[in-house]
């Protein structure tokens, strides 16, 4: 590639380098080196990243850059698949937040994880994590985001079992796994798919394609764009897909963080928005991502409401945000649902890592209910939690409220259909912001409710990236929805706004902060004001409440319908079919062959001296007979016998 260089293959590897030192050698480095090399590794990355977009902002390059040159994959046929990256509005803008985020969440884990015995293991996972997210976003063709996606995937599975001792942990990762694979068999198939169909899985060749066929909508492109969103589904916890999320919660919080902000459950809105192509000449699969993405929101949103764990309480809320991303990408407002994945990755940070924060300075406790009077011993913790709060919350002028708000506003436009996913996203918003708030009061106002705790606040090591955080949740959104869609527009399309029935669009923020504000007051009337309602509520409502309590059975109904039977039938054929047909009916055929070889050399062994001088005469005579002739064979002579030519 000629021009300035870009150096877009160190993006990805200067974290696997760091993942390689440590991981092989961390078990014998002093723990300063351990940091050192795990810091470094992603500061290399995001110092490459921002002389990358100074490159483009300066007008020193123009995006889309395609890597040239790059080495050569498969070449079977017309086929061919190379490891060649692509830069362009969408790549950068996902690397300015994987890698900056990312580097915070490692300065706050070099903190937060400093007395544990397996620090050089856990900062080897976390480089590796970086490093199939980074291939994932700069894969210029399908098969190589494949690998990103499979490699983040055993990333999540590594960090989420970190501490494998506890069976808790050790499931938690299984399952993340499994489910995982579930959502990847989607993605497998739409790979297939579009092999069939396009003869190409690089991204810019089926968009061209496409192009040259303005007539070509539905049939194959639904299937495609339904299976790679099945793939969607599992990675960004989608309904039915979303059971592994609220699990991964076993991991060190510094991890949920990571998973949840800006790598792992990005993944899915990421991979529509580059494969946006294929999803605008689909109605019915914009349609089942739009309705999925509400539907999550809202369900996501109602587990949320009574959750004790204080990490709980954020997963739930980090699967109800990522709704609202589907959503906008099933209403084509591809950049807002990008935007909002933007701020989303900022307050979520935040939020994960002022929880851990909490979490550190009462000593390991993630129950709400034993927490209270916080704010005073934790004032540093309190105020930057309190900017992540308030900003998914929809407050004015911070970062989700132009992403949110932008979303809502562009499904609206939709018609009846839109209008009604605009209301489960406005609805949404309300329980949003009445369950962050009911986090927000349990934590920090009221008086201590387990006096055994004694809460202190953390080290600068973890209070530096809240700070930081706390800034971008408050100011991540003013570069405005208008701005962000034309930055993108090159990267995910530009699609036509209609007026939204003549209603100004400052009237559809007003009803959104309303919502927020809505769900603020009656949280601050429960848990501040009147502190013994909600046990009273809970009592009066025990049913819908003992629903929400038990997330509404979904992972038993699951264990019941899927994973009991599947069980069942592999013990089937394990110890049946494997063990007792195959296995067994193999050591049996053995035994009989050697008892039956047994009984007919016993009938040679019969201890009768003239019985073996006979067998003896015989065996002498056949083999005279059998030399005999083979000699006149040798010699010519034919031999005839009776009967025998």
């Amino acid at each position: 590639m000629n021009g300035p260089l870009l150096f877009l293959p160190l993006i990805p590897l200067l974290p696997f380098a760091g993942f390689l030192l440590n991981g092989l050698f961390g078990s014998r480095l002093p723990k300063a080196l351990v940091t050192l090399i795990a810091l470094l590794a992603p500061l290399g990355s995001l110092a490459i990243v921002a002389h990358d977009a100074y490159l483009f902002w300066s007008g020193a390059i123009t995006f889309p850059v395609i890597e040239q040159g790059a080495p050569t994959w498969i070449s079977v046929g017309t086929l061919h698949v190379d490891f060649g990256f692509v830069l362009d509005q969408l790549s950068l803008t996902m690397l300015l937040i994987i890698t900056g985020v990312g580097f915070l969440i490692h300065i706050y884990s070099a903190g937060y994880m400093a007395h544990e015995k397996g620090y050089w293991r856990y900062f080897a996972y976390l480089n590796l994590f970086l490093f199939f997210m980074i291939v994932l976003v700069l894969a210029g063709n399908a098969l190589l985001m494949f690998v990103g996606w499979e490699g983040v995937g055993l990333a999540s599975y590594l960090l989420i079992g970190f501490w494998f001792q506890k069976t808790s942990a050790a499931d938690a990762g299984k399952k993340a796994f499994v489910v995982n694979r579930i959502g990847d068999f989607g993605f497998l198939i739409g790979m297939f798919l579009l092999l069939a169909n396009f003869g190409t899985l690089t991204f810019s060749e089926i968009a061209t394609k496409i192009g040259e066929n303005p007539g070509w909508t539905g049939g194959v492109l639904t299937c495609i764009a339904i299976c790679l969103f099945v793939g969607a589904a599992g990675k960004s916890a989608q309904i039915p897909l979303y059971v592994w999320l609220p699990d991964a919660m076993e991991g060190p919080t510094p991890v949920s963080a990571l998973i949840h902000a800006a790598t792992m459950v990005t993944a899915g809105v990421y991979m529509i928005a580059r494969s946006h192509a294929i999803f605008d000449r689909s109605p019915v699969a914009l349609s089942v991502v739009a309705i999925i993405g509400a539907a999550t929101a809202l369900f996501a949103a109602t587990m949320g409401l009574v959750q004790t764990d204080i990490k709980r309480v954020l997963a739930y809320s980090t699967i109800s945000q990522l709704g609202y991303m589907f959503l906008g990408c099933g209403v084509m407002a591809y950049s807002a649902g990008v935007f909002h994945l933007m701020t989303h990755a900022f307050f979520k940070a935040l939020l994960f890592l002022a929880a851990g924060s909490v979490i550190h300075g009462i000593g390991g406790e993630q129950d709400l209910r034993k927490m209270g009077g916080l704010r005073k011993k934790l004032p540093v913790t309190f105020w930057t939690m309190t900017a992540g709060v308030f900003a998914i919350a929809g407050a004015p002028f911070l970062s989700a409220f132009y992403s949110k708000d932008a979303i809502l506003y562009a499904a609206f436009q939709q018609g009846t259909f839109g209008r009604v996913l605009w209301a489960v996203g406005l609805f949404t918003a309300l329980l949003t912001s009445f369950y962050m708030f009911r986090l927000w009061y349990l934590a920090f106002f009221g008086k201590q409710r387990a006096p055994e705790l004694h809460p202190h606040e953390s080290p600068w090591s973890m209070l530096g990236p809240l700070v930081i955080l706390a800034l971008l949740s408050i100011g991540g959104g003013w570069i405005g929805i208008e701005k962000f869609s034309e930055w993108l527009a090159p990267a995910v399309g530009t699609h036509a706004v209609e007026a939204a029935g003549g209603i100004p669009e400052w009237a559809f923020s007003v009803i959104a902060v309303s919502m927020g504000l809505i769900g603020w007051l009656v949280a601050h009337v429960l848990y501040f004001a009147k502190p013994d309602q909600p046990a009273k509520l809970a009592g009066s409502f025990s049913v819908p409440y003992k629903v929400l309590v038990n997330k509404y059975w979904v992972d038993e109904i699951y264990n019941a319908l899927i994973v009991k039977p599947l069980l069942m039938i592999s013990r089937f054929l394990l110890e049946w079919v494997v063990e007792f047909a195959i296995i067994g009916g193999v050591v049996w055929l053995l035994a009989g062959i050697a008892l039956l070889t047994g009984a007919i050399l016993q009938k040679w062994q019969s201890g009768n001296l003239r019985s073996y001088a006979a067998w003896l005469a015989a065996g002498a005579a056949a083999l005279l007979l059998f030399a005999g002739a083979v000699l006149l064979a040798a010699n010519g002579v034919d031999i005839k016998w009776a009967g025998w030519k």
